[in-house]
């Protein structure tokens, strides 16, 4: 290859990672701009402050529920159509949702346009990642997922920053226009090359069944889920309950979960960096995840222990449980590298909508557990056990780091 060459090469490439990076970054705001939001704009359309919990979980669950159908149908399609279409499919779909979501009148139509808006957000890091780690050469994708990641998560603070400035429909159209603004950046970028291969061969692509009809293939996708579980955990109840466990640690002072989620995404953000770095120097995912679900435990447990807990103290907390819980672009990277390209996209996709989904049934057994334990103790139980799994699942996959993904898939054969 020419000098030329090679140097058009290398800037196609970052602007494919600044793409994702952006397009995640949309992602992330949007994902969590209704937790922000939601008191205010559930009081503006008319709930009752009795039905707040009710209907926000509602919407919640309607949202979660798109997510999880989308990143089945979106992961297909990467497979199937290109992992670009996809990216881009996805961006458009939730943009038009989040403009739409500004003129919702009632719970009916906002849990709709939620539900509409979950299934373009679970397209768009799947693609992302999916095309930075086929497009960067093997010693270098970790660097390329680490920045979308980083990039991305900062979408959290955009997202509290326009929602505490200015009132909830504003917060979602400026959703919408970030969505509308990124896909101009669709000029000059470029399809996968191990996509481009396995699109002019006849082997099965996009075979969603595939992951099922082999029991080491099955195995080997359930444990990149479970790897993933405690980093929601972590978010959803932690932290997303924060006043409920503020009360049940007598703190001083109501805590905010807003606020919360807030810095937890920073501390993740800063985490991604250090599990991104340590993956390269160690030339180990594995070491890596083992290392950050090891120290999540420590802060999870301090944060349950923090008996009359402080505003300042809760800030600094939720943190340091986002940094220990960053491996979020770490643990994405692992799925790509598991599978072959003709269900790369699939798996990339599914995988961590399957972990955001997985929070109904952390839910439900959380809720299990506070009956007879309550909250605090509760907590620590379903750490422990989400750390445990995850842990075990880690110890069954195989490292992938420096792996060659140019392969795929093949029906009847062992899974890779």
């Amino acid at each position: 290859m020419s000098d030329t060459s090679s140097a058009k090469l290398s800037r196609n490439a970052v602007f494919l990672v600044l793409v994702a990076s952006l397009g995640y970054f949309v992602d992330i705001y949007d994902l969590l701009v209704f937790s922000i939001v939601r008191k205010a704009s559930l009081h503006d359309i008319g709930v009752a402050d009795a039905d707040m919990l009710k209907e926000g979980q509602f919407i919640i669950n309607v949202q979660m529920f798109g997510l999880l159908l989308g990143g089945i149908v979106w992961g297909v399609m990467g497979d199937k159509l290109g992992r670009i279409k996809v990216l881009f499919g996805s961006i458009l779909l939730y943009s038009v949702a989040n403009f739409a979501n500004g003129f919702a009148g009632n719970v009916e139509a906002y849990a709709l346009i939620r539900f509409i808006a979950g299934v373009g957000l679970a397209g768009e890091l799947g693609a992302g990642i999916t095309l930075v780690a086929e497009t960067l050469s093997k010693e270098k994708r970790g660097y390329g997922t680490m920045i979308v990641a980083v990039i991305g998560l900062l979408g959290a603070g955009a997202a509290y920053w326009v929602a505490t400035k200015y009132n909830w429909k504003v917060a979602y159209f400026v959703g919408g226009g970030l969505g509308i603004l990124l896909l101009l950046l669709r000029i000059g970028t470029f399809e996968s090359g191990m996509f481009k291969r396995v699109e002019e061969s006849k082997v099965s692509k996009g075979n969603f069944f595939m992951l099922f009809t082999n029991a080491a293939r099955f195995k080997k996708y359930l444990y990149c889920i479970l790897i993933g579980a405690p980093l929601w955990y972590v978010v959803g109840v932690l932290v997303t309950l924060s006043p409920e466990f503020g009360k049940a640690l007598g703190a001083q002072a109501p805590l905010s979960a807003g606020e919360g989620v807030l810095y937890t995404y920073l501390g993740i953000s800063i985490g991604d960096i250090f599990a991104g770095l340590l993956a390269q120097v160690t030339k180990s995912r594995k070491l890596t995840m083992a290392i950050f679900l090891i120290v999540s435990v420590v802060t999870a447990f301090y944060y349950l222990g923090s008996v009359g807990i402080t505003h300042t103290r809760f800030i600094w907390i939720c943190f340091f449980m986002g940094c220990s819980v960053g491996y979020w672009a770490t643990f994405v990277t692992i799925a790509a590298e598991q599978f072959g390209t003709n269900i790369r996209a699939t798996v990339t996709t599914t995988v961590p909508n399957f972990v955001r989904g997985s929070l109904i049934p952390i839910n439900m057994a959380f809720n299990a557990f506070v009956v007879k334990y309550g909250m605090v103790k509760s907590g620590y139980i379903m750490m422990i056990i989400l750390t445990l799994l995850s842990l075990f699942a880690l110890s069954q996959l195989k490292e992938t780091f420096g792996k060659d993904l140019n392969y795929i898939e093949e029906d009847s054969a062992p899974a890779n």
